[in-house]
């Protein structure tokens, strides 16, 4: 009896499946995003099947979970430690942002004369991946490369070659006979991405897929494809930036606290040791407008320069900017500063800006934040070497933040003198700067701009 066919719609950014076409997902409301796939409809049927095998969980090791080091100090720091012998990363960012350099560092560091690295790419030539390997001066005599698209051909490659490290450039381009969808759909890069994780599973060899993002910045192709794999990684960054940010999102062998930090420079991406030096200015007289924030990201705290400029506005409507810092957060904290401290910014613009390109959700830069407003709008410069520390409530209290003490030592290995942190926070820590507890944001500016 043959199987029927059914069309269904299929939504390309959430995976959401609809019996009809809509012109707006219902699930995740983007628009233009749903696509016909055919499928098969299979009438149910039960299948007696026998008792899968039950392990006692006392009985398991996990020291077999075998682990390479790759030598990128930043990449193994955020995977956990190395990569696990049979896991799936999901490399996702920005065309342009440096994800074909850092895989193919990483399959040099890995590759060795007896078992190879093999990079399959759908979308570059050999001579354009041996032309990057030689302009990052890397070594391409241990990196064997396939130019395929077809899954069945690269699932028989990978089981023949047995690579240590299988790179795929990029899920995107894959397609799967049986798969009635375009290379890049929804159905493709499921199939192709489930049929990846069985193959590493089975032969014990990690595959690296590199991935797309659309314009929200979030991975092309339904959030399904994270849920597949092991690992999920994103690189952040912009043109205009020498630094890039690897951050995981998923991570089933290790901690999603961890970010990587990383230097591009023409020979490649260099591990940053002290990312602080990167994110605060140039030294300099002080500016009113700014001031330093100690923050955390991932297990490290960094110290940061928040600048604000305050100016008369010449349209109807105030205009509201940041970069690096959440837009709402802002009105917030703006609303803060109006209410409890008396300043005017309903006829001012303002424009917010975390130096180095930095995108921060820590509420422990919420205190920096206003003082920087504060400084800006009376164009008082605040006094040197003071770090902010703390979150602000709704009624213009100080409140605490986490890992203070990490923080303040941060401040302290850069020879800061002085910390403004909430009240009572300075009995929970052992600090060599002087500390200055402060109840409020009122009382921070007192302190700090005589206001």
């Amino acid at each position: 009896m043959l199987s029927k066919t059914k069309t269904i719609y299929t939504c390309s950014k959430c995976g959401a499946q609809s019996p009809k076409w809509l012109g707006c997902c219902a699930e995740c409301g983007a628009w233009g995003t749903l696509a016909a796939e055919i499928v098969l409809a299979k009438p149910a049927k039960s299948v007696e099947t026998s008792a899968g095998q039950v392990t006692g969980l006392e009985n398991v090791d996990v020291a077999d979970q075998q682990r390479q080091m790759t030598g990128l100090t930043e990449f193994d720091r955020v995977v956990g430690g190395g990569i696990v012998q049979d896991s799936v990363i999901l490399l996702g960012g920005e065309p342009g942002i440096g994800k074909s350099t850092l895989v193919l560092q990483l399959a040099a560091l890995l590759a060795t004369s007896s078992q190879r690295v093999l990079y399959i790419s759908g979308e570059e030539s050999a001579q354009q991946v041996k032309s990057r390997l030689e302009r990052l001066k890397l070594n391409p005599q241990t990196i064997n490369f396939c130019g395929e698209t077809d899954l069945d051909i690269i699932s028989a490659t990978i089981r023949q070659q047995r690579p240590r490290l299988a790179i795929i450039d990029s899920i995107q381009t894959l397609t799967l006979q049986g798969i009635n969808s375009e290379a890049g759909g929804v159905s493709q890069t499921k199939a192709c991405t489930a049929r990846l994780v069985e193959l590493a599973k089975e032969i014990k060899t990690p595959i690296i897929i590199i991935g797309h993002v659309n314009k929200d910045g979030q991975m092309a192709g339904p959030r399904t494809l994270e849920h597949l794999v092991d690992t999920v990684l994103y690189l952040e960054g912009d043109q205009y930036h020498a630094f890039r940010i690897l951050r995981a999102v998923k991570n089933r062998f290790g901690s999603t606290n961890e970010i990587g930090l990383f230097d591009m420079r023409p020979e490649g991406m260099i591990s940053v040791a002290d990312p602080t030096a990167i994110f605060l200015g140039q030294p300099g007289g002080a500016i009113a407008g700014t001031a330093i924030a100690s923050i955390i990201e991932g297990s490290r705290a960094l110290l940061i320069e928040v600048q604000a400029l305050v100016s008369w506005t010449n349209f109807g409507y105030p205009q509201r900017r940041s970069e690096g810092f959440n837009a709402n957060r802002l009105q917030l904290l703006l609303a803060v500063l109006n209410k409890r401290c008396g300043f005017k910014f309903d006829k001012q613009d303002v424009h917010l800006n975390i130096v180095g390109g930095l995108n921060i959700d820590d509420p422990g830069v919420d205190l920096a934040v206003c003082l920087a407003l504060a400084s800006a709008a009376n164009n008082v410069a605040l006094p040197e070497k003071i770090v902010a520390i703390g979150e602000v409530g709704l009624g213009g209290e100080i409140r605490a933040v986490a890992q203070l003490d990490k923080r303040l030592k941060e401040a302290e290995k850069f020879g800061w003198r002085e910390a403004l942190i909430p009240l009572g926070a300075a009995k929970n820590v052992s600090s060599k700067l002087q500390l200055r507890e402060l109840a409020d944001v009122k009382a921070a500016l007192a302190a700090v701009l005589g206001k």
